[in-house]
């Protein structure tokens, strides 16, 4: 498969829909990285896995993802050596909590889903990892119960800090200190305890200046009376963040102790994730998981295309079995192209995992490749005209089949001259065709519908088309050759019929009614006898008008017997026939008596040649010897 197969069938639309159902960027990752599989046993375990989800969605309609999140990059700092912070571990507690609860979960519907019920063995529990990271962590800081140590440090900074706001409020309460005071309140500056001071008694009031006012009118003042509790605060303080620091970095060194473990649990919430995503939108298109095979044969039972909305007519077809290629006729806007890309985005969709809009009956088939040629890929940038385009494509996709590859084509052959175009089609259709291809291409050229027709391994198939209402069915009738539109249409306009079956006779044998009108109907032209001229006869020098040229020649020979005349025209002699040409003037009012008509068609190198070697130009004679030699060589 290439990038442009998944473009125009929409299989990254169709992926972008099932991960809406996603839980977590765990399944939406794993979503982004699903390909198509080629394996039969691969795409056959991806159809289990959703059909076993669907089972466990119909029966309980809830799994228990809380607390699951990707932590991917956690874990990926932890193993670079990084002490995870308290949010960080919190995190981690959650998804190891969120993968025991969808063990228990997975386990419990084994009756329902026994094959990824079984991938829940291989999940491990971490139930002392998430009770010491809840014990030691709450409200996303080291709580202080963590241990003995920061339990007692915490203690210690409580009471140093209750000595200093009490001095602090002796100092505000003061009457002695009431001038110097700014503002009556404690104001607390980084990690040391101020006072607010008026800056004209800074140098009043005994202490440390720890910051100024972006004003300058006041200066928090740190007085000597707590400078020494602060410093005792401050070790404190260090001391409690040393601690916290150890409690951070074992609890940190649990996680990456069990890191191959959690990241085994990692992949499989991954999984779980997406299989249940596929399942939910299983559920939400009621889809169906088709039966597989791995030999060319498809067959669409009532299936829908997964993208569109509203009415939708369903599509039955079948390829692979009694044919191995389908030739599809049938109006504009009649549904051909979706047809196609139907047949393209349900077999993407199979080979993925997912469930599709089909009935039971529907069979599938794995193919190694999809390759599509759908829609105008005309690009500016190379200048390639829409025909060139389509060739390049269909030469790139030759060299990239084989006898495991689906083709869908859309107007095969369009773009160029139709007999050539209808003759190109079928030959790269019979060429694909013997390389063990299956082949599906819509055309509008009644020359492929016949070829198919008389191939026992090509089959006709036509987009119904309502002839009273002159309106497409979007409906595909297969064994049935697409009629003509232009044919209905002139019907309903009340053409004749005698010119209608004249026009199927030659859509179907090429035989053309070439009577001549019979005399009594020509229009004779009335003969104005004073003007009546005998036809022109062109002779040598004469100057004429080429028509198809809308410029001017000279006549070299006269008529023959077929009506042409030979005329010199930009250096070249070629026939006209007397029908394509008109006289100018002729040849004896252009020349004088006695002129040599045949230097009007030798050029001017010609002639001056000649004219050297007649006045015994050395130089001529020079030139001429080196030709001779040159072709004797």
């Amino acid at each position: 498969m290439n990038k442009m197969t998944f473009e125009k069938l929409q299989y990254n639309e169709l992926k972008g829909i099932v991960k809406s159902y996603c839980v977590s960027g765990l399944g939406k990752k794993m979503l982004d990285k699903l390909r198509p599989s080629s394996d039969m046993k691969v795409v056959k375990s991806r159809l289990n896995e959703t059909t076993e989800a669907r089972a466990i969605l119909d029966a309980v309609d809830h799994v228990p993802f809380l607390g699951v999140s990707n932590i991917e990059l956690i874990l990926q700092n932890l193993e670079k050596g990084m002490i995870l912070d308290p949010s960080e571990l919190v995190s981690v507690s959650d998804f190891l909590r969120g993968c025991r609860k969808i063990k228990k979960f997975m386990l419990d519907k084994a009756f329902f889903a026994p094959i990824i019920a079984s991938y829940a063995n291989s999940m491990s529990e971490f139930k002392n990892v998430e009770e010491e990271v809840d014990y030691s962590i709450k409200g996303n800081r080291v709580d202080s119960a963590a241990s003995k140590e920061l339990r007692r440090i915490r203690r210690s900074i409580e009471s140093v800090e209750e000595k200093i706001k009490e001095r602090l409020n002796k100092f505000l309460n003061s009457s002695t200190n009431k001038k110097y005071i700014q503002e009556t309140f404690i104001s607390k500056k980084g990690d040391r305890y101020t006072i607010p001071i008026k800056a004209s008694y800074k140098n009043q009031v005994p202490g440390t200046i720890i910051e100024v006012s972006s004003k300058g009118s006041t200066v928090f003042i740190e007085p000597d009376t707590v400078t020494k509790l602060n410093g005792e605060l401050a070790s404190l303080q260090a001391e409690e963040a040393i601690e916290e620091y150890q409690i951070l970095a074992a609890l940190s060194g649990m996680i990456l102790e069990n890191m191959y473990e959690i990241k085994i649990n990692l992949e499989l919430i991954s999984q779980y994730d997406m299989v249940f995503a596929k399942a939910k939108f299983s559920k939400h298109i009621g889809g169906v998981e088709p039966k597989l095979n791995d030999y060319g044969y498809i067959k669409l039972v009532h299936c829908k295309h997964p993208l569109l909305s509203g009415e939708v007519v369903p599509l039955n077809f079948e390829i692979g079995e009694n044919y191995r290629s389908l030739i599809v006729t049938g109006p504009n806007a009649g549904g051909k192209t979706i047809v196609l890309k139907t047949i393209g985005l349900l077999t993407l969709a199979t080979m993925s995992g997912f469930h599709i809009i089909a009935d039971k009956q529907t069979e599938i088939s794995v193919f190694e490749n999809i390759f599509v040629d759908i829609g105008d890929n005309q690009s500016i940038e190379n200048a390639l005209s829409t025909f060139s385009s389509h060739m390049k494509n269909l030469s790139e996709i030759m060299v990239g089949s084989n006898n495991h590859t689906l083709l869908l084509f859309d107007e095969i052959g369009s773009g160029t001259e139709p007999n050539e175009g209808a003759a190109l089609a079928i030959s790269i259709l019979e060429e694909f065709y013997h390389m063990g291809c299956i082949t599906v291409a819509t055309t509008h050229y009644g020359e492929i519908k016949r070829f198919s027709e008389m191939h026992h391994d090509f089959m006709n198939a036509a987009m119904q088309f309502n002839s009273e209402t002159l309106e497409p069915k979007y409906k595909l009738m297969i064994g049935k050759s697409g009629e003509s539109n232009a044919l209905w249409i002139s019907e309903k306009m009340n053409i004749r019929e005698s010119v209608l079956q004249r026009a199927k006779d030659y859509m179907e044998n090429k035989y053309y009614h070439l009577e001549t009108v019979v005399e009594s109907k020509k229009r004779k032209p009335k003969i104005d006898k004073e003007k009546t001229t005998e036809k022109y006869e062109y002779k040598k020098g004469d100057r004429v008008n080429l028509l198809d040229h809308n410029d001017i020649g000279i006549v070299y020979k006269g008529m023959d017997n077929f009506y042409n005349v030979v005329v010199f025209y930009k250096e070249e002699f070629m026939k006209v026939n007397v029908k394509r040409l008109s006289l100018e003037v002729q040849a004896q009012e252009l020349y004088p008596e006695g002129y040599d008509l045949e230097t009007l068609f030798i050029d001017y190198n010609t002639r001056k040649m000649q004219h050297d070697i007649e006045r015994g130009s050395k130089k001529a004679l020079r030139k001429i010897q080196k030709e001779i030699r040159k072709n004797r060589e």
